[in-house]
């Protein structure tokens, strides 16, 4: 399984043939056929997201911040698994994986892991919660952005990462209420306040 995680992570759907993997291995192709039954249905088993994020469904929420940052700033390798949005952009099929990558992340933090949290909106905060973290995750060990990759800014990087999270598992009520003071008075310059004044001037 680390193999075909590995090439295919590296080298995408389309670059990557089951003899390949056999062969990284050491076995015959018609063994890893015999398994999994085609390459394709090895790219699903091994592009499964689910796998990566089940231990969130036992980890307290307590802990939830620092797994999050164990997670990332130890940053898997491609033969552990290959990231979820690579995966999607080097599949075969992109319509179909988006669907699967859907349907895992829905099962996985819009049911199950929203299901723990207290306080409103937990759907909105497990998804906003998954969507920071695998952006974060793709700019810093895929693209390298300099902030985020730099080794010398790895404690503000968890710091950060752990604050953020926090505020997502358990949202203040007064932090919430002054969000929404904040909001009203940042109208003005929002993008929408921002075309409706060009139009005027036109």
């Amino acid at each position: 399984m680390s193999a075909a995680a590995f090439r295919f992570g590296r080298y995408g759907y389309d670059g990557t043939s089951v003899r390949d993997i056999a062969g990284d291995v050491g076995v015959d192709a018609a063994l890893v056929y015999r398994y999994f039954g085609s390459k394709e249905a090895l790219f699903e088993t091994v592009s499964s997201n689910s796998k990566v994020f089940e231990p969130l469904l036992d980890v307290p929420l307590d802990c939830v911040a620092e797994w999050f940052s164990a997670l990332i700033a130890g940053e898997p390798k491609d033969a552990d698994f290959p990231h979820p949005v690579l995966t999607v952009l080097r599949s075969s099929s992109r319509d179909e994986a988006i669907g699967r990558l859907r349907e895992e992340l829905t099962d996985m933090f819009t049911k199950r892991f929203a299901a723990r949290l207290e306080g409103p909106h937990a759907e909105v905060r497990a998804e906003l919660l998954v969507a920071w973290v695998l952006g974060t995750s793709l700019m810093r060990g895929t693209i390298q952005t300099p902030a985020l990759a730099s080794a010398e800014n790895q404690d503000v990087f968890e710091q950060f990462l752990r604050a953020g999270v926090d505020v997502l598992i358990s949202p203040d009520a007064a932090n919430l209420s002054r969000e929404n003071t904040r909001r009203e008075s940042c109208e003005s310059v929002s993008p929408e306040a921002d075309r409706d004044g060009s139009a005027e001037t036109v």
